[in-house]
């Protein structure tokens, strides 16, 4: 039997389709990813927390979901919003349908609205707060709701996806023709991590890259951290607006000077206003696997994956001690800093692109570099 479900925003645009997935409601900011592919690397992404998210492509679900892949525990996104939902996964890897998949998790999805108008509509006016729903079809009750809901500025969403414990993590790359993770013999560094939404991928990178890596809570202190004796400090992506974590930002500062930092995406951000900058709210944000940053140093162009919604205001920088290293093609952003003084340096993209391009794959290195120099 085929339901109904209806995704309104709130500026009165109703859209209705048909649901797949669980039945419910949900709230969220609504947003759109340009990525062709990595689906499940998407919602399994704890950056999407609070979130809504589309998927410009039109078929999505036609490779199913398989374990290996999840960059979590599971799916982190409030719903899921397709043009076309395939229900007959092809894949010699598929284990389950997007659907069922879905179902499992309690995340709505809704299929057959028209996702280039809603995405046209989001970069005119600006992602928005939404409501989807397969149990109230009444569009001004819906309109009502999402206008009510909480959206994402000043919220604290890292609490929500942030470990409860600090634990280490010991995985290499996954080896798909194996079927396993690649194990890393003698590490030759010491990393602590500060979970702000972390993705199993740059985990594994870091691995990867020699690194025995400790993941610690987003409200752990800066003396947790160090009792490790880390050669270095990994900053992690994670959702919503970096001004409602005050207790991160001065964390961060109380390590500035201390042990050599890499921050990536939230962390980047949170790292911005610990420098003494700010950050505001993007239009629409960045969210796909295919986002041109120049970086500055050499003027190569990086295809870059993202997923975020805030930015930091780079003219709110000093920049006796701030140097700006990496800038958005499409809206001239920051994307990328490092200290002049101080082993720090950070981007507001993805570098282990999962999934995604591996131009940035390089940045692991230079956090490499830097722990080695300061050792």
């Amino acid at each position: 039997m085929i339901k109904k479900a209806m995704l309104a925003l709130e500026d009165g645009t109703v859209y209705e389709g048909r649901a797949f997935g669980a039945e419910g409601e949900k709230e969220g900011e609504v947003v759109f990813n340009t990525s062709m592919t990595g689906y499940q690397e998407i919602l399994t992404d704890p950056s999407y927390k609070g979130q809504i998210v589309t998927m410009t492509y039109p078929l999505i679900g036609n490779y199913g979901v398989n374990p290996d892949d999840f960059e979590s525990k599971g799916p982190w996104v409030e719903g899921f919003a397709v043009k076309e939902y395939c229900d007959f996964p092809s894949n010699w890897r598929n284990r389950e349908s997007l659907g069922d998949f879905l179902k499992r998790h309690q995340i709505i999805g809704i299929e057959g609205i028209d996702t280039r108008a809603l995405t046209k509509r989001t970069r005119t006016v600006g992602a928005m707060k939404g409501i989807l729903s397969t149990t109230d079809l009444d569009p001004q009750s819906l309109v009502r709701k999402a206008r009510v809901s909480p959206g994402l500025i000043g919220r604290d969403l890292v609490r929500e996806v942030t470990c409860a414990e600090p634990y280490r993590w010991e995985e290499g790359l996954f080896d798909v023709l194996q079927g396993r993770p690649h194990r890393v013999e003698h590490p030759r560094f010491r990393v602590a991590a500060y979970d702000f939404g972390m993705k199993q991928n740059i985990l594994r990178n870091l691995v990867e890259s020699g690194c025995d890596v400790t993941v610690f809570p987003a409200s752990a202190e800066p003396g947790q951290l160090l009792e490790l004796n880390p050669d270095g400090i990994f900053l992690s992506n994670g959702p919503g607006d970096p001004e409602g974590l005050p207790y991160a930002v001065d964390n961060i500062r109380n390590l500035m000077g201390v042990k050599p930092i890499f921050g990536i995406c939230l962390g980047h951000q949170l790292l911005g206003l610990a420098f003494g900058g700010r950050t505001y709210k993007l239009k629409f944000g960045h969210r796909g696997a295919n986002q041109p940053v120049r970086r500055l140093e050499t003027g190569r162009v990086e295809i870059t994956a993202q997923n975020h919604g805030f930015s930091i205001d780079m003219d709110s920088l000093n920049r006796d001690e701030v140097e700006l290293t990496h800038i958005n093609l499409n809206d001239n952003t920051l994307e990328g800093m490092r200290h002049r003084k101080l082993p720090i340096f950070s981007v507001q993209y993805h570098p282990e692109a999962s999934a995604g391009p591996h131009d940035a794959a390089y940045l692991f290195q230079e956090f490499i570099r830097l722990m080695e120099e300061n050792r």
